[in-house]
């Protein structure tokens, strides 16, 4: 089993800190360390550092070489441009056929999740790599949802395959977009209705067999570069897509299997998740200070001690150079103000 580190996102929703230079899942705001890194960490208790690969971008690479100086340059796999999950994910696949893994179980490891676990989590890696092992199937991993969660899709789950340490292993039964609202508010709190969380493992050669049959104008892109095609030139004609375009289909072709994970996973977006781990694990940003007068759950990110008076369901977060305040139910369109920020070319804050 090879575990492969994804990350080539900014994390707009959570500017001023996350930036080009600095994206979200490289900031030190876990008691001094970056999801990246906690990840890395984790992963090390049970591989070497030559087993390990990552996947991002140029400039990424860099940051996360810097953090993580063991990290092995061959094992990193440079993406030329950003393309979306789907073409990223094929891109994985090829890159570790290249280097003769074609029949070796993978998982992409999101670099901005934290699995609260450790223990588990690795010994879930394990299980999923025998069952891509023993079978030609799609693995993907989720949780059972506690409440409706925007912007990720859902699984319906079937025949029990095995469960070990409280992991379990299903058949996919269905399908649920994100965007069938009714069933999924329906669905909600049955045994059977569970939060895709990703994961994706498979061998690159049955992903890239996947890839061919589902979506071929990924497949022959990448199939050139497997061949010694020029990467840039290929990697761009691939179509920007989610890996959902071709997941989707195959889950409900019956070719997927979903790993329920038993223990809770951080996915951390916004701002308004960062203080609800804060809130959970009674934890608070080193240095953050404010006074509230008649003002009552605000969230607060400053070296500066912050006096807030009347306000409530803030957000504050302040830098150098940028300061963001927002209502805390409107914190899902800070990725705007990059939008605006790009828009007038004001270049030296994203």
């Amino acid at each position: 089993m090879k575990p492969v580190i994804i990350c080539g996102g900014i994390g707009s929703k959570m500017w001023p800190e996350s930036r080009v230079k600095t994206p979200k899942h490289f900031l030190p705001i876990f008691s001094g360390k970056s999801m990246f890194e906690i990840n890395w960490s984790s992963l090390r208790k049970q591989y070497k550092a030559d087993e390990i690969f990552l996947q991002t971008n140029a400039c990424q690479a860099e940051i996360a070489k810097k953090l993580v100086p063991e990290i092995v340059e061959e094992n990193i796999f440079i993406e030329p441009e950003m393309r979306n999950q789907g073409p990223a994910t094929g891109f994985a696949a090829a890159m570790l056929k290249m280097r003769g893994l074609g029949d070796e179980p993978f998982m992409l490891i999101q670099a901005d999740l934290l699995h609260m676990d450790e223990d588990l989590f690795l010994k879930s890696i394990v299980i999923a790599g025998e069952m891509a092992t023993k079978e030609k199937v799609y693995i993907t991993g989720s949780m059972v949802p506690t409440q409706i969660v925007e912007g990720v899709d859902y699984l319906i789950k079937g025949e029990l395959l095995r469960e070990e340490n409280g992991i379990e292993l299903y058949r996919v039964a269905d399908y649920v977009d994100r965007t069938e609202k009714e069933k999924i508010k329906t669905m909600l709190g049955s045994k059977d209705l569970l939060l895709h969380w990703n994961h994706t493992t498979m061998t690159p050669n049955n992903l890239l067999e996947m890839y061919e049959k589902y979506r071929p104008d990924w497949s022959e892109p990448l199939q050139k570069i497997i061949e010694g095609g020029d990467v840039a030139t290929n990697y761009a004609l691939m179509p920007k897509g989610p890996i959902e375009e071709v997941t989707a289909k195959v889950h409900r072709d019956g070719g997927s299997v979903v790993m329920v994970f038993p223990f809770e996973i951080w996915d951390f977006g916004t701002w308004g998740s960062i203080e609800n781990y804060e809130k959970q694990q009674n934890t608070q940003t080193e240095g953050n200070q404010k006074i509230e007068i008649e003002s009552q759950n605000n969230y607060v990110r400053s070296k500066k001690m912050v006096a807030l008076i009347g306000v409530e369901d803030l957000v504050v977060v302040d830098t150098p150079d940028a300061l963001l305040i927002c209502k805390k139910d409107k914190a899902g369109k800070v990725g705007q103000v990059v939008d605006a920020l790009k828009a007038g070319n004001k270049t030296e804050l994203l």
